[in-house]
């Protein structure tokens, strides 16, 4: 939801990482050449390449809450995106990526506070939009889209609820999730055909 953080947990936790091998792909409103396309080839253009990390700031799951909430498509065509999701991950996982998923869950009367904070505060305008109001007016509806999409879209990747009231405890518990993570994936350095002893011998002071 807004409000919800996840800009300041990617700003928060990403930035402990090597910025060599991360990128964070931000998925906006579907540009015309995009809805030219089934929804999940936007997301299949930006994944990770071997020893990369690539964090979603949103992702396919919009296709089965904002489609849903606003009945941008017929029920039919989301509903059978929850198996296409699924087939997805599967597909995704089965060749060697990892996928963690992170929902960040704020209460509605936190959300109405984090929204005050912005009108409030003047270096904070540009973040807030008029229509972050009428979307809290379907709160109920999003509740009910993010429940089913969580509760049939954690086959091959389950999802994390993490609570995010409070910003300290969500970054503790994102970052903990993805600590926790790389030392099941055991990360090491590719391998090279670096003759060590002979590289160094060149660089030996001369006689």
């Amino acid at each position: 939801m807004d409000t919800s953080g996840k800009g300041g947990t990617v700003g928060h936790v990403i930035s402990a990482m090597n910025p060599a091998g991360v990128d964070v792909a931000a998925f906006k409103k579907p540009t015309d050449e995009e809805l030219a396309h089934d929804f999940l080839w936007r997301i299949e253009k930006r994944l990770p390449g071997p020893g990369e990390v690539v964090v979603f700031d949103r992702s396919h799951y919009e296709d089965v809450l904002v489609t849903r909430v606003h009945a941008l498509v017929e029920e039919p065509v989301w509903r059978a995106r929850y198996e296409e999701i699924n087939a997805f991950e599967r597909r995704l996982t089965a060749a060697g990526t990892t996928i963690l998923k992170c929902f960040l869950h704020i209460s509605y009367d936190e959300q109405r506070e984090r929204l005050l904070a912005r009108l409030d505060d003047p270096t904070k305008h540009w973040k807030f939009r008029e229509r972050d109001i009428d979307e809290r007016a379907l709160w109920q509806a999003y509740m009910a889209a993010y429940d089913e999409a969580i509760a049939r879209c954690s086959d091959a990747a389950p999802w994390f609820v993490v609570p995010a009231n409070h910003k300290w405890y969500r970054n503790w518990a994102v970052a903990t999730l993805l600590q926790e993570t790389l030392e099941r994936i055991d990360p090491s350095y590719p391998p090279t055909d670096l003759d060590v002893a002979a590289l160094k011998r060149r660089l030996a002071p001369p006689n």
